[in-house]
Order: structure tokens, then C-alpha cells, then sequence
């Protein structure tokens, strides 16, 4: 049964998915979505994703609340730099050595990151454990290198590693 359905939950929600989006729960509809289901179960399980567990819930919102604060101050902070007439911005490149390990806390960081207004995942070298990200103002680079280490990926570890 495993191998017609590795992932039930996925399956279940696809085909509540395609009966949504079609807004109709005919036979044809419950059955073409039934194979979609079946199949994007099955093809998930080709990718052979790496297991992953989160600790620490309190942590979790922690940086839940951290990133949404950090969220708006960015978009405030663009917003004053593209507003305000007459004022350079100076963008540059960080570098940041980082301790990640984890492949998911790996990617919520990306995701962090690129999701505050004024900076962007640029590049990471995962032989050298070094992440370069582009900062729209970029005025103190060693705030910036605190900022990812103490902030995000600190508390990443704590609740993925």
C-alpha cells in the first residue's frame, strides 16, 4: 500500500486541491483527480526527501515574530530610501561564514532572507560554508554578518539541528 500511496496526507490534499480548483465533485473530476493525486504521491517519492524533525515550538515563533518584525521595519526602511529624494543608498556584498548544516534550515534562511525588503540570497558555496547576500543599504557589513548569525541562524539551529 506504501508504494501506490508513500505519502497519503500529500494524495488526500491534492485531490481536495483538484476538486476545489475544479469546483465540481463529479465521477470524472473525483477520478482524474484521484490519478494526479496518486501520481504526485508517487513522484514526491522519487525525490527521496531527506528527513527532517523541528524542535522546540516556542523557538519557531520566536523567529516566526522576529522575521515578520524584521519584515516590516525593511519594507519601512526601502520604502524611506526610495521616497526620500536625494538619498544614495549604498548596496554592496556580504559575505557570511556560516554553521548551517541542515538542508531545511538552510532553506528557510534563504527564505528569510530573500523575503526582507533590501536583501537577497546571492550565492552559497556549501564547501566553504559561505553565504553571499546583497544588501540594498549596506552601511556597517559586520552588523549585517551579526544580524543573519544571532538572529536567524542561531535560532535555526536550535530548532533544526
Amino acid at each position: 500500500m506504501t508504494r501506490l500511496m508513500p505519502y497519503p496526507i500529500l494524495s488526500a490534499f491534492l485531490l481536495g486541491m483538484w476538486l476545489l480548483l475544479n469546483q465540481s465533485v463529479a465521477p470524472g473530476h473525483i477520478l482524474l483527480g484521484a490519478a494526479v493525486a496518486l501520481g504526485g504521491g508517487i513522484a514526491i517519492s522519487a525525490l527521496q526527501i531527506p528527513s527532517g524533525r523541528a524542535r522546540k515550538p516556542f523557538t519557531m515563533i520566536k523567529l516566526a515574530w522576529i522575521v515578520l518584525l524584521d519584515i516590516i521595519r525593511s519594507n519601512i526602511a526601502v520604502a524611506q530610501i526610495i521616497l526620500t529624494p536625494g538619498r544614495k543608498a549604498k548596496s554592496g556584498f556580504v559575505a557570511i561564514d556560516l554553521d548551517l548544516r541542515n538542508e531545511y534550515a538552510l532553506a528557510i534562511l534563504a527564505c528569510i532572507i530573500t523575503s526582507t525588503p533590501g536583501t537577497v540570497w546571492v550565492d552559497f558555496d556549501s564547501s566553504k560554508r559561505v553565504l553571499v547576500i546583497h544588501v540594498l543599504d549596506l552601511v556597517d557589513e559586520q552588523a549585517w554578518v551579526n544580524l543573519i548569525k544571532t538572529r536567524y541562524e542561531r535560532l535555526l539551529m536550535e530548532i533544526l539541528e
